[in-house]
């Protein structure tokens, strides 16, 4: 039997600000979760999404740290339905107050692109196909 792949985990600052930014985007996380210090969102195909904070992680790691600011090493990445909806989620999360890294543009890999920052800093790109 070989290792399988089942979740993402995301050390976050502040759970409330985490949950609303992700369920922005769709994710779907318990009621009451923002008080909680561990939380899971599945995601399509059966691998969750799991928030831990940054307490949680000192709980049984006494010496971890967040990174510095020297960018993100991980991204999330989440397809939309078409060119118009990376432009209107974009727009959406920017307007709700979560940093615009990169304004939508066409890739030349023939996508729709634009990449946000969760409240942790964290590079979320948004990508649809382009039409051809």
């Amino acid at each position: 039997m070989s290792p399988r792949f089942d979740v993402i985990g995301l050390v976050v600052s502040d759970m409330a600000a985490a949950l609303a930014f992700y369920r922005r985007l769709g994710l779907v996380f318990p009621d009451g979760a923002e008080d909680q210090p561990h939380v899971e969102a599945e995601l399509p195909g059966g691998p969750r999404l799991a928030l831990d904070t940054e307490e949680t992680i000192r709980s049984f790691h006494a010496g971890w740290r967040p990174p510095g600011d020297g960018g993100g090493r991980v991204s999330l990445a989440f397809v939309c339905d078409g060119p118009a909806e990376v432009d209107s989620v974009y727009e959406d999360l920017v307007g709700a107050g979560y940093h615009g890294e990169l304004k939508p543009w066409d890739a030349f890999w023939g996508m729709r692109y634009a990449v946000v920052h969760d409240p942790d800093g964290n590079g979320v790109d948004l990508f649809a196909r382009l039409p051809e």
